[in-house]
């Protein structure tokens, strides 16, 4: 039986975009590759309201994370830990021999921008690494406004958004930051494998100081063959999915960005005031996330027990994450082409289960 995914990725995918990535095989140096690279990248920027460069990789958003690091830090590197994804900018930049250092906040707390404030005035820094959307707590941090003051204060720092699991879910003025990435698997609501970013000018800039960018991750060999040879890529690209992202593009574009984004507003007030009422939500008042709405256990239930339960009836939500949340908080993601119908419809699952 197939389970409905109210999980925070991989996401529900429809099946005619399943089906837009059937279309005949072709080879990624034909015209036909150009064709659908450059149709892509010019729907990319439509959708996110952009002149920015675009580029995209055959693999998952951690790619992009780890090139952004290698083809920029020079100086050190600030990463902001909420949560157990957003610590993974940090452990990249170790694992990547970078001066790296780090704030971190209480699981469930938003990184706030006089945190930011307080260690970029160090001077320790040039590169500032941001988790917009931390699903494992929940918590959506205001990336615009950090970047608000470190463009003010530090205009000379270089910032880094991971929006995996909030782009084109949420809006987002990309042109304020350097790069920022996301993955397929998550709002874009395809399957995993290929993952996406912006890039400003001055990125690429910096990029082409820095020696040792790494070969499937330097991003100027990527921007060379999108400018020479038409949205092509180095390596062979994951084109059936490239099918499948350009057909989901044109959906965006004729839903409308601002009534997709309402979409994503108006599942993520139903979910959370269903938590309330039956349980507590674990983020910070005011920073939680539109994508994904993470609950506290306060009534002890055994999330898997729930979620068996649940996957009888063909949906499934998810645990907390990891040791720290695990049976403590339970997460309900909303968002993709997930409808307001289908949230009632879990919601109501969820009561009948639990006799609400």
């Amino acid at each position: 039986m197939h389970k409905k995914l109210f999980i925070p990725g991989p996401t529900e995918v429809l099946p005619e975009v399943l089906e837009a990535q059937t279309k005949p095989m072709f080879g990624h140096r034909m015209k036909e590759a150009s064709e659908l690279g450059t149709s892509i990248i010019n729907k990319l920027k439509k959708v996110l309201e952009t002149d920015q460069g675009i580029i995209i990789w055959t693999a998952s958003g951690s790619l992009i994370m780890e090139a952004s690091v290698r083809n920029s830090v020079k100086k050190g590197v600030l990463g902001t830990i909420c949560g157990a994804f957003s610590e993974r900018w940090h452990k990249m930049a170790k694992a990547n021999g970078l001066p790296a250092g780090k704030i971190e906040v209480e699981w469930g707390k938003a990184i706030k921008p006089e945190m930011v404030d307080a260690e970029l005035a160090t001077g320790s820094y040039d590169v500032l690494c941001l988790t917009h959307n931390e699903t494992s707590t929940g918590v959506m941090n205001p990336v615009e406004e950090i970047a608000d003051m470190v463009h003010a204060k530090y205009p000379d720092v270089f910032i880094l958004v991971d929006a995996v699991s909030s782009l084109t879910g949420v809006k987002l003025d990309v042109n304020s930051f350097d790069v920022v990435l996301t993955s397929t698997q998550k709002c874009v609501a395809l399957p995993p494998g290929l993952s996406f970013c912006t890039v400003s000018d001055r990125f690429f800039e910096r990029a082409k100081t820095i020696e040792h960018r790494g070969h499937y991750t330097d991003f100027l060999l990527m921007k060379k063959y999108i400018d020479e040879r038409g949205g092509q890529t180095p390596s062979t690209p994951a084109l059936s999915l490239y099918n499948a992202l350009d057909f989901q593009l044109d959906r965006m574009l004729a839903e409308g960005m601002d009534n997709r984004y309402k979409r994503h507003s108006d599942m993520a007030e139903r979910t959370r005031a269903w938590i309330r009422e039956h349980f507590e939500l674990f983020p910070e008042p005011g920073y939680e996330s539109q994508t994904v709405s993470v609950g506290k256990n306060t009534k002890g239930i055994s999330v898997a027990d729930l979620n068996k339960k649940l996957g009888e009836r063909g949906l499934a939500i998810a645990n907390g994450y990891g040791s720290k949340l695990k049976e403590k908080t339970f997460r309900i993601a909303h968002m993709g082409d997930l409808q307001m119908k289908d949230i009632d419809e879990l919601l109501a699952a969820i009561d009948d289960i639990l006799g609400h």
